[in-house]
C-alpha cells in the first residue's frame, strides 16, 4: 500500500513539474500615442485639480434656463386657458353627460373688444 502511495506521489510530481513550465513574458504592446509624455502629465494635472470633477451634472443645481417661446405668447395662452368656459368640466364629470360650452371665452371677448376699439364689459 505504501508503494502505491509513493508511485502516485511520484507521478503527480512529474506532472506538476511538466505543467510548471512558463512562457516568457514579452510585455504589453508598444504604446502608440500622438501626444508626448509631458503633455499627458500636464493634462492629468489639470484634470486632477479641476473643481467639481467627481460631481454628476444634476447635483450642481439648476441649469441656466433658455426660453423657447416669448413671454407675451405664454402669457396670452395662460390667460386664454384660465378664461376658458367649462375648463374644469369633462365628459366624465357626471354619468351620461356631454359638455356643451354655452359661454364665450372671456379672453377672446376682451381681445375682440380691444381690436374694435370699444370698451369691454368687465
Amino acid at each position: 500500500m505504501k508503494t502505491s502511495h509513493i508511485l502516485a506521489a511520484a507521478a503527480l510530481s512529474v506532472l506538476a513539474a511538466a505543467g510548471a513550465h512558463a512562457e516568457n513574458y514579452e510585455g504589453v504592446q508598444a504604446p502608440v500615442s500622438a501626444v508626448n509624455r509631458a503633455d499627458v502629465e500636464a493634462e492629468a494635472a489639470r484634470a486632477a485639480s479641476a473643481p467639481n470633477q467627481n460631481v454628476v451634472r444634476g447635483s450642481r443645481g439648476a441649469e441656466p434656463f433658455k426660453a423657447v417661446a416669448s413671454s407675451e405668447s405664454v402669457y396670452a395662452q395662460a390667460v386664454a386657458t384660465a378664461s376658458a368656459p367649462d375648463q374644469n368640466v369633462s365628459s366624465g364629470s357626471r354619468v351620461n353627460s356631454r359638455v356643451i360650452s354655452t359661454m364665450p371665452n372671456r379672453a377672446d371677448t376682451l381681445q375682440q373688444a380691444q381690436k374694435q376699439g370699444a370698451p369691454a364689459a368687465k
